[in-house]
C-alpha cells in the first residue's frame, strides 16, 4: 500500500474537479428529484397492487 502514490492521486482528482454552474446544479437536482418521485410512485404502485390482492398487506 502506497500512501504517497495514494495521496497524489487524489490530489490530482481534487485539481481536476470543480463547482458546477448554477444551472448545471439546477438541471441535476431536477434529475434526482424526478427520479426520487418516481422511484416513489413505483413503490406505492406495488403497493396498492399488493394490497388489492388476497393475502396482501
Amino acid at each position: 500500500m502506497d500512501v504517497k502514490y495514494d495521496l497524489t492521486s487524489y490530489v490530482r482528482v481534487l485539481k481536476l474537479a470543480s463547482t458546477p454552474s448554477w444551472e448545471e446544479f439546477s438541471q441535476i437536482g431536477l434529475i434526482a428529484g424526478a427520479g426520487i418521485v418516481l422511484v416513489g410512485f413505483l413503490g406505492f404502485l406495488i403497493y396498492a397492487v399488493m394490497s388489492f390482492l388476497p393475502g396482501g398487506v
